[in-house]
């Protein structure tokens, strides 16, 4: 059999490389499109019972902290603009990590420092909007180039 090499890689170790970054696509656009269908109430209640409240008012930017309980409710205030995007955001990366590395890492990637943050945590830079640097951070833990 010949092998054939594709910039120093087999043909075999490149076909592997190419469906795993369509796996990670793949992923990526499946939690996008799922939170996109859920309900910010609800999105707002699965943040609150793996986050808690206080870190779910930080990173959408409220300074109030019972507010999430409040959005969570169906009679209750919607979030601005701004806080909905946020916490879209933040159910996205929390189901891509949770389902790749498990809950307890997806939690500790939230509010550790990280290098690839400037060591700070991600939910500052999602409460900054920094969304393609959080998302490459997360990106980071899942593709286990993440050196924090």
């Amino acid at each position: 059999m010949v092998e054939k090499e594709f910039g120093g890689r087999s043909l075999f170790e490149t076909i592997s490389t190419i469906e795993g970054l369509m796996a990670i696509n793949t992923d990526t656009s499946s939690a996008h499109t799922r939170s996109l269908k859920l309900d910010i109430r609800e999105i707002t209640r699965r943040l609150n019972g793996a986050l808690g409240a206080t870190l779910v008012a930080s990173l959408a930017g409220s300074k109030d902290l019972k507010l999430p309980y409040r959005w969570a409710k169906a009679e209750g205030p919607t979030p601005k603009d701004e806080a909905t995007r946020r916490l879209q955001f933040a159910y996205e990366q929390w189901t891509r990590l949770a389902e790749a590395e498990g809950e307890h890492v997806a939690r500790a990637w939230f509010i550790g420092a990280n290098p690839w943050l400037g060591y700070e945590t991600p939910v500052t830079a999602i409460r900054e909007d920094r969304f393609t640097e959080a998302g490459t951070a997360a990106q980071a833990v899942i593709d286990d180039t993440f050196s924090g």
